[in-house]
């Protein structure tokens, strides 16, 4: 389902833009710290509650850059990732959803392909063993998913293949630290390719929560992440869940310092996760194009702005799926944990 962003741009622009624009779990290693950029500190009264909306009129602080274009392709991601790789440099690593098997709404093997070979040659894509039992739960099934989806055409490092490492998690009220898989180190950059959808539990699956579940290795970051000390699998919801990942976030943007980027796909929107495969809701969203920033929070608040921007109700199902998530929460906790800015200015690469 498509829609011109000719209409719901604008809306977006008004308030702020126009002026402008896994299976292993052995014996654990301690991650050599990388630096990470300062933030601007947050200046506002934060929101906490995850069901509301906040309207663009209402944040207040320092602005960051955003790149647009609704060239959904693969020139059209090359094109926008060009304008953010300036700091990815050494041994790159790109996260991305792989999928369940014959997932219909991942990014197109043949972007992420494309990418690769022109812009980042040698780069691995990465993952992790999930947190429930289905297609990717052990490392040998995990493996045998990728084939069926179709990525051979690189290597895929499953992190946390050969056991776990902690990372620490800076300024968290649930965390001091966060269990991943043990690869993580052996990567300099970071470039975190994102598909923008709904999600059952977190509402939507910008590039936070990417990071925070898709980095966390599958038998212990998740478990903290989704469990906690609750006794249930699942039992950690709503403003609690979104904060949990919001720290688990933070330890690998802090990681990786300023060798870290995001790309959020907003095409193929289901309100539905990537890891529920073809029993996936359909999707009634329309695509709208590709958003970067070298700022996460500002990216998955302009993707979500652009959601809520679009007319006639045809947001109504995604806006709904975060809304009753309280999947909002996660970006005015990133705010408060310093990760970035919630005001940006968009750049309109189509223009």
């Amino acid at each position: 389902m498509k829609l011109s962003m000719k209409k719901i741009l604008p809306i977006v622009l008004t308030a702020s833009l126009v002026a402008a624009c896994g299976g292993a779990t052995a014996k654990q290693q301690t991650a050599p710290e990388k630096k990470a950029e300062a933030k601007p500190a947050a200046t506002a009264q934060v929101q906490t509650d995850g069901s509301k909306y906040i309207p663009m009129d209402k944040r207040s602080g320092a602005k960051s850059v955003v790149y647009f274009t609704r060239d959904l392709s693969a020139k059209g991601l090359q094109k926008i990732y060009e304008k953010v790789n300036q700091d990815i440099t050494g041994k790159v690593a790109i996260k991305l959803h792989t999928g369940e098997k014959n997932g219909p709404n991942i990014i197109p093997r043949p972007w992420v392909k494309e990418l690769i070979e022109k812009d980042i040659p040698g780069a691995t894509i990465v993952e992790t063993n999930t947190y429930y039992n289905g297609d990717r739960y052990t490392t040998e099934g995990h493996r045998e998913t990728l084939k069926v989806n179709g990525w051979t055409f690189c290597p895929v490092d499953i992190l946390d293949e050969e056991g776990t490492v902690m990372l620490p998690v800076k300024g968290g009220k649930y965390f001091k630290e966060m269990s991943m898989g043990s690869h993580i180190t052996k990567y300099d950059s970071l470039v975190t390719l994102t598909h923008f959808k709904g999600h059952t539990m977190g509402g939507f699956g910008g590039s936070n929560k990417n990071l925070a579940i898709g980095m966390a290795d599958g038998r212990i970051g998740k478990k903290m992440i989704h469990a906690g000390e609750s006794g249930s699998q699942w039992g950690i919801t709503k403003e609690e869940f979104m904060e949990r990942m919001v720290e688990s976030t933070k330890a690998t943007v802090d990681h990786f310092g300023k060798h870290i980027t995001f790309i959020n796909v907003l095409r193929n929107m289901s309100v539905s996760c990537d890891c529920e495969g073809t029993a996936a809701a359909p999707v009634t969203t329309p695509d709208i194009g590709i958003l970067a920033s070298k700022d996460i929070l500002a990216l998955d608040q302009a993707s979500v702005d652009m959601v809520y921007a679009l007319h006639d109700g045809k947001g109504h199902d995604l806006i709904e799926r975060m809304e009753s998530r309280h999947g909002l929460r996660q970006l005015t906790y990133m705010k408060e944990m310093g990760m970035g800015n919630d005001l940006y200015e968009i750049v309109d690469l189509d223009k």
